[in-house]
């Protein structure tokens, strides 16, 4: 069928402009399957880690519940894979708690230790840094290292400062320091306000300590 004289100028403008633009469009349209692609396999990957980490945090928790002969040595294999594999997971800083914990009961300090310790040191977790910090603080006043232990409770984040002027308010009244432990509990005191039950442990801590 011919084309009239307008009909083949419409048709050369867009001949034209496909000369132009279509090597671009079709270059922009590949990227964009490509970088579709190329996220599409990223998240699956990350669910993927996601899963091998749930993995190896379960089986913690298993160790850590069950108990055992050798819980100790099936807890610090699970836990140093979570902190070698999967150090900015989620499961990796609950993981370093429970094992903690479970160590701690086991009466493996040293142990316990260097797991608060390296989640202590871990700014990438800042929802579970502080509470590594602060029970850290807990286990060297156990140990009497008090130097140490108040380390740990410099520079504390706004939500845990009443928590950490508590533990230092027990480190300092360890040390025989009962007017700066006095100052730190009151403070404690101010920062959880009369509706938080914590709030009595400490006023009894600080009413023993003056009628010392």
């Amino acid at each position: 069928m011919a084309y009239d004289l307008e009909e083949q100028e419409k048709l050369d403008a867009i001949k034209a402009w496909w000369a132009r633009y279509g090597t671009l469009l079709l270059s922009a349209a590949t990227a964009v399957v490509v970088a579709w692609g190329g996220w599409s396999g990223w998240k699956a990957y990350q669910t993927y880690r996601a899963n091998q980490a749930m993995g190896y945090f379960e089986a913690l928790e298993d160790a850590a519940r069950l108990g055992g002969a050798d819980s100790a040595a099936r807890i610090k294999a699970a836990v140093n894979t979570l902190r070698e594999d999967y150090p900015h997971t989620g499961y990796a800083g609950r993981g370093v708690l429970i094992a903690a914990n479970a160590l701690a009961e086991q009466k493996d300090v040293d142990g316990a230790r260097q797991q608060l310790e390296w989640l202590a040191a871990q700014d990438k977790q800042p929802a579970l840094q502080p509470v590594a910090r602060l029970r850290l603080a807990g286990l060297l006043l156990d140990q009497k290292q008090y130097d140490a232990a108040l380390a740990q409770l410099n520079n504390p984040p706004a939500p845990f400062a009443a928590l950490f002027a508590d533990r230092r308010g027990d480190i300092l009244a360890a040390q025989g320091k009962r007017d700066e432990a006095r100052a730190a509990w009151q403070q404690a005191i101010d920062g959880l306000g009369t509706n938080n039950p914590l709030t009595q442990v400490v006023q009894l801590k600080l009413d023993a300590l003056t009628g010392a």
